[in-house]
């Protein structure tokens, strides 16, 4: 994924309010516990799962001490309601540490609980056990959405402290001399409102938001009955419409600025020339350009809206299925440029200096964009099974679409497509099959065995195409590894950390945000996934020192854009994993 350097004196500046800030600031490991907790072990000897866990749900925490027993204390009462002892001791070689279970899964009594060793003397942070343990989390993940939104005043309504006043209207922006054409000469000025902010800039990507935006409809075509009853409180919240379809059309009306309407060819991105500071959006007012045209845009561009056309088609709202059919026809015209235009690939003009998303190996997107638009129309001529057995069976990534369109196979009910959907779940089941067994066998109790740029999005991603396997199958050997996949997230992880804003005891706090960065509010925005832990980048703060561990290579500053920053393609996963752990706990 792109990143950017932060200026060094900006940086230097926003270290220094962060310490200025500490002194008076309770910081979230140092906050007052209640009743009878007991004050944790801040040196990472118990991790747990700092959020909770279901009643009925598989309970495991990992010790890096050596100790005989535990026990789990209700923090209401100070009583001991289980006792344990841990299981044998195993090396990760990524962490360089070796880790102990500790198993409570009998515990099921909803409440507040401990893990305590040594006669109390070392103890976990606070957890909970109860029905709705992640109903306030999935909520603020796809709440995180509406705060990123771009060309929108965030009132305090909706926003609460967070709010903050409109940036970046994109009603008047630029045609790059990269993406001119006689209709559209250069500095012609056309109108591109709505969308995300990408990640912890103020920019906008065809390619990364079509995974995002697709994930999304993914989660409403698994559960429509929970996403019914789904509300977030944002203003579109009483409009007769799911709170998840009301955020991804935020951000797809905008993806439909982004065709050009002479040829159908989608725009990369819409960016300024270079990243900028850390300032709010209303002061972010440099000149906005849409940046030409490719092949990977288009075709991302295209399944996605054809996947968003076949989820509307089912809608009870007639706005909707109407807007599904222009999503079609929409997706046709992008897909019939790249095919017309097959090798495009986004390279960054000269004076362009903000994510590339670049993009050389598109055999997937044709894949991805073929089967969506085959599945919308009905035409298997768009699909074959040479296709299907030659994608990378990998996870899902901006780069790496293949799986995407398995997975729509996958979950195909229209019988036309039986054959495709035999090979698609063959290929899908035997991937998670081998996810689930790496969980069963590592040491930390996951499927992840690599830490490339945003590892956490690769945990929360293998969690999905374990949850979809689920659905196939309904087979609980997926649901209980998705349940290492979470644990790990919210804190079960050689950091210690919970890697979601505002949820956990130990949080980040200092997340490569431009928002969060700037708004004077020591709080940063709540229900972001950070990018977690990765040696690919070990110097982007040149004042700490990362370890060399790849599970352990995490910093919780701000200047830390390799593993601190958020971004909409790792969110719109969070997002369905807890949201799905919660519809299917209904």
């Amino acid at each position: 994924m792109k990143k950017t350097k932060t200026m060094k004196k900006l940086t230097v500046l926003m270290l220094f309010m962060a310490i200025i800030l500490s002194v008076n600031c309770t910081s979230p490991a140092k906050q007052k516990l209640s009743g009878n907790s007991i004050s944790p072990d801040t040196l990472g000897r118990i991790l747990i799962n700092q959020v909770g866990y279901f009643p009925g749900s598989v309970k495991i925490a990992l010790l890096r001490v050596k100790t005989d027993k535990f026990e789990v204390i209700d923090v209401k009462t100070g009583n001991t309601v289980y006792q344990g002892k841990p299981g044998s001791c195993k090396y990760w070689e990524l962490s360089g540490d070796s880790v102990c279970t500790a198993d409570f899964s009998k515990v099921d009594k909803p409440g507040k609980y401990q893990l305590c060793l040594n006669n109390r003397s070392i103890c976990s942070y606070v957890f909970e056990i109860g029905q709705n343990v992640y109903n306030e989390i999935a909520k603020a993940s796809l709440k995180a959405f509406y705060l990123n939104r771009s060309g929108i005043k965030i009132t305090s309504e909706f926003g609460g402290k967070w709010a903050r006043a409109e940036g970046h209207p994109d009603t008047a922006v630029m045609v790059h001399v990269s993406a001119a054409t006689k209709q559209r000469p250069e500095g012609t000025k056309i109108s591109s409102p709505g969308g995300w902010y990408d990640a912890g800039d103020y920019n906008k990507y065809i390619v990364n938001s079509g995974i995002t935006t697709y994930t999304l409809l993914l989660f409403y075509q698994m559960y429509p009955e929970y996403c019914k009853n789904f509300t977030d409180n944002i203003p579109e919240s009483n409009n007769g419409i799911s709170d998840v379809l009301n955020e991804l059309l935020y951000n797809l009306r905008w993806m439909l600025t982004m065709q050009d309407p002479n040829d159908g060819g989608v725009y990369s991105k819409l960016t300024n020339k270079g990243f900028g500071g850390f300032i709010m959006p209303d002061k972010a007012t440099d000149p906005r350009y849409v940046v030409m045209k490719t092949t990977a845009a288009s075709l991302d561009f295209a399944a996605t809206m054809a996947m968003a056309s076949r989820v509307f088609g089912k809608c009870e709202s007639s706005e909707l299925k109407n807007l599904g059919k222009t999503c079609l026809a929409a997706a046709e015209r992008a897909y019939k440029w790249a095919k017309a235009n097959p090798e495009i690939y986004y390279r960054n003009p000269g004076d362009i200096s903000t994510g590339a998303y670049g993009d050389l190996k598109i055999k997937d997107d044709f894949f991805w964009a073929g089967t969506e638009i085959g599945l919308a129309k009905n035409d298997v001529s768009l699909i074959s099974k040479e296709e299907i057995e030659s994608q990378v069976v990998i996870v899902p990534s901006w780069d790496t679409l293949g799986m995407l369109g398995i997975i729509s196979l996958s979950l195909s009910d229209n019988p036309q497509f039986s054959e495709f959907k035999a090979d698609a779940q063959r290929i899908l089941l035997g991937y998670t099959d081998k996810l689930v067994k790496k969980s069963e066998e590592s040491p930390y109790k996951i499927s992840l065995d690599f830490f490339k740029w945003g590892s956490n999005s690769d945990v929360v991603n293998m969690a999905l195409l374990k949850l979809v396997s689920y659905k196939i199958t309904l087979v609980k050997k997926y649901l209980k590894s998705v349940q290492g996949d979470v644990d790990y997230i919210l804190g079960r992880n050689a950091t210690g950390y919970s890697f979601v804003t505002g949820f956990g005891t130990k949080r980040p706090m200092n997340i490569h945000h431009r928002p969060s960065g700037s708004d004077g509010i020591i709080d940063p925005y709540p229900g972001f996934l950070v990018g977690g832990p990765n040696t690919i980048v070990l110097n982007d703060c040149s004042d700490s020192a990362r370890s060399r561990y790849p599970a352990k290579s995490y910093n919780d500053a701000l200047c830390s854009y390799s593993t601190n920053e958020i971004a909409i393609n790792w969110n719109a996963p969070l997002f369905f994993v807890l949201g799905s752990m919660d519809a299917l706990n209904r």
